[in-house]
């Protein structure tokens, strides 16, 4: 298996772990929702149902191709997320400042990973 195929069993497992996670805690993934988004609860059900579909469609070989546009997709659609935690430190305060800031640029390295299989 090359480097690649282990790299996307990786991100399919990853995308599929935090999907469900967001079944498991959904009001952690709410916390980060900015206000100005409606119904919090249902977007973070329906971003952890395509976290899981999008994971496991990524391994499938009649389906990596619109997996992986469907997560770049997702990436960014999140990313609204990411810079409200990175603008509103205080209201995360387990989380270091710096890993805050850290998680927007991790956006493009994840973008750059989906993209591989596209």
């Amino acid at each position: 298996m090359d480097v690649k195929t282990i790299l996307q069993y990786v991100l399919a497992l990853f995308m599929v772990a935090a999907g469900v996670n967001h079944f498991l805690k959904p009001r952690m993934y709410m916390r980060i929702m900015p206000p100005y988004l409606p119904r919090p609860r249902e977007l973070v059900l329906l971003s952890g149902v395509a976290e899981v579909v999008l994971g496991i469609f990524l391994l499938v070989p009649a389906t990596t191709r619109l997996a992986a546009w469907g997560l770049v997709a997702l990436f960014v659609a999140v990313f609204p997320a990411n810079i409200y935690m990175a603008q509103h430190p205080e209201q995360f305060r387990k989380i270091p400042r710096a890993l805050l800031w850290a998680r927007l640029p991790l956006q493009v390295v994840l973008i750059a990973w989906a993209l591989w299989y596209a």
